[in-house]
């Protein structure tokens, strides 16, 4: 199928089929995938958890306002922004940089200060927001290779960060939810993906200048 053909066929599934699972082979492909995504200045400022246990997904379903596909899915993908940056995490990437692309040492310093100060620029609440943003462009990239792989999914922002961020350990470690995703396989029962898709037509979305 071409890339439209895929993006036609994708929606936000509402009901999965619990008993359909993703096989190793196609999570390690979107694991890459999502591994390949962009990021500000690359630096993947964030943590994918990948929950497949059963009572935990239970527990957090309380907290994302009973949602079906939380428990039902094959697996439930929570993204976790970086709460604070330092100049150790800089230094890490700088680090994995160096070894990576072979380039002069001193440039990549030079990148590293040019980005620390960058980052001393914003307030505490300002690198939280834009750590949270960074997800969701991993976010678009989990979409993309499921609907690739003929796998559903359905992002989900009704949840409670706090509570997820409680029962995950999350905080202590600088991390806090910022988004979720389900990924599985969709029901027959679901009568959300016969729906036409409703969309801005192009000469509203779009505007050349």
């Amino acid at each position: 199928m071409t890339v439209l053909q895929n993006q036609e066929w994708r929606y936000a599934t509402k009901l999965f089929d619990p008993s359909k699972k993703i096989s190793d082979i196609d999570l390690a492909t979107i694991k890459e995938v999502l591994r390949l995504s962009a990021s500000s200045y690359g630096l993947q400022l964030y943590k994918i958890l990948i929950i497949q246990n059963q009572e935990l997904r239970e527990e957090l379903k309380k907290f994302s306002w009973n949602q079906n596909q939380i428990t039902d899915a094959s697996h439930l993908i929570v993204f976790c922004n970086y709460t604070t940056v330092t100049d150790q995490d800089i230094d890490q990437y700088i680090g994995l940089k160096e070894v990576m692309t072979q380039a002069s040492k001193n440039d990549l310093v030079q990148y590293g200060d040019f980005i620390k100060s960058k980052i001393k620029e914003k307030s505490k609440s300002e690198i939280a927001h834009w750590t949270a943003l960074q997800t969701y462009i991993v976010l678009s990239n989990l979409l993309n290779v499921c609907a690739d792989l003929k796998i559903d999914a359905c992002p989900i922002e009704g949840f409670v960060s706090e509570k997820y961020n409680e029962i995950l350990k999350l905080t202590e470690k600088g991390l806090s939810t910022a988004v979720i995703a389900t990924i599985g396989y969709r029901s027959d029962q679901d009568q959300t993906q016969f729906t036409p898709k409703t969309r801005k037509p192009a000469d509203k979305l779009f505007e050349t200048l």
